[in-house]
């Protein structure tokens, strides 16, 4: 059973990664000016932050099961409703409901995961899932730009959307629907004051952020770095491939075994600072061959990162408040990706100037993750 929701977690994020590479021409051939353009790709982040929110809500109150069924029968019809627009605000419109149901999968997917994962486990299990995010970053965005560029937008959304059909019928009768008993619960859940001062909680939210932060202003840098050095265009492709290649290795290789052994914060730490310095040294190189080194050093830190983030949240939370959690965190996730690349390109800052902002940023959440270590 735990299978399945894996794969459910892989298409939820191949859902995600597949627009990516494909929304902006699409704006653009429905005659979308550029602020259209850039609103329509933003829209689906900034709606999916609200159903993570509503997600986590309904998962601690009545399980995640119907949320997860409902968010990926959802999902999948909004996926056929790309055929219908017929301009840059009927598009929008299409994104933010597809955003909007699209969140309401991923919080209650991983906190059906996490309520049925023995607690030792955790962190090889966090390991597992992001094997499964990798793999749909690399999938998603191929099959995307590819299917779409021999058939059309709405017919690569709507296989998708068959997909997600498919998935969510079999989920029906597949998983579980059972919700443990109140008197086998905490008396009352967790509230957002008190969220918002668990120290375990802080940490994976910030590393929930600074993550998808770093992944925003690398999906927007990335391709300016290539470009500027006169190499290849599709190398950018291959670079963000090699990235998730090295962390799919280190989520499924027997060194996972470490997110057990070792507590959770100190392998944040270390993701922080591997990806913050391989941020550092992208900056500073031109040769290919250190291009693809500090991206395989990035896929490490985000292979040390993500587990982490997941075993602080499963370590701070009971069943009772978990869903409510990860739905905050997956919000998180959503908000760092647009703001690690509108705010880089807010100050019109060069790849280089990019990458430094956010190797920046990255290494003082491990300082300050360091610091606030309890002696």
């Amino acid at each position: 059973m735990q299978l399945f929701i894996y794969i459910i977690i892989f298409f939820a994020f191949f859902d995600l990664f597949a627009q990516l590479p494909i929304i902006s021409p699409f704006a653009i051939e429905l005659q979308a000016t550029p602020f259209l353009t850039g609103l329509a790709v933003g829209m689906y982040s900034l709606s999916n932050t609200f159903g993570n929110i509503v997600s986590g809500i309904f998962s601690d109150r009545k399980g995640p099961f119907a949320i997860l069924v409902a968010g990926m029968l959802l999902t999948a019809a909004f996926l056929f409703t790309y055929s219908l627009a017929e301009g840059p605000y009927s598009l929008l419109a299409i994104r933010f409901l597809h955003g909007l149901a699209a969140g309401l999968i991923v919080p209650a997917a991983f906190t059906y995961l996490a309520n049925r994962t023995d607690h030792s486990r955790r962190g090889k299990g966090a390991a597992v899932s992001g094997a499964f995010v990798g793999l749909a970053a690399i999938i998603g965005p191929a099959y995307g730009a590819i299917f779409s560029s021999r058939t059309s937008v709405p017919e690569t959304m709507a296989v998708t959307g068959t997909l997600l059909l498919i998935l969510g019928i079999s989920s029906f009768f597949l998983l579980s629907r059972t919700v443990k008993k109140r008197k086998e619960l905490p008396a009352e859940p967790l509230t957002f004051n008190m969220i918002i001062l668990n120290s375990g909680l802080l940490r994976a939210f910030m590393g929930a952020f600074f993550l998808m932060f770093s992944q925003g202003v690398l999906a927007y840098m990335l391709p300016l770095k290539v470009s500027g050095l006169g190499l290849p265009a599709e190398m950018s492709g291959l670079l963000l491939s090699v990235f998730g290649i090295a962390a799919i290795l280190v989520f499924l290789l027997p060194v996972n075994r470490l997110f057990d052994l070792i507590k959770p914060v100190y392998t944040l730490i270390a993701g922080f600072f591997l990806m913050g310095s391989s941020l550092f040294l992208l900056s500073s190189v031109s040769a290919a061959p250190l291009l693809y080194t500090s991206m395989i050093t990035y896929g490490i830190g985000f292979a040390f990162l993500f587990p982490s983030i997941n075993s602080l949240l499963i370590d701070s939370t009971t069943e009772r408040s978990r869903g409510k959690a990860y739905g905050y965190f997956y919000a998180f996730f959503s908000i760092g990706v647009v703001a690690g690349s509108s705010f880089t390109g807010a100050l019109a800052l060069s790849a280089d100037r990019g990458f430094i902002t956010s190797g920046v940023l990255l290494l003082s959440a491990a300082a300050v993750n360091l610091a606030t270590l309890r002696k």
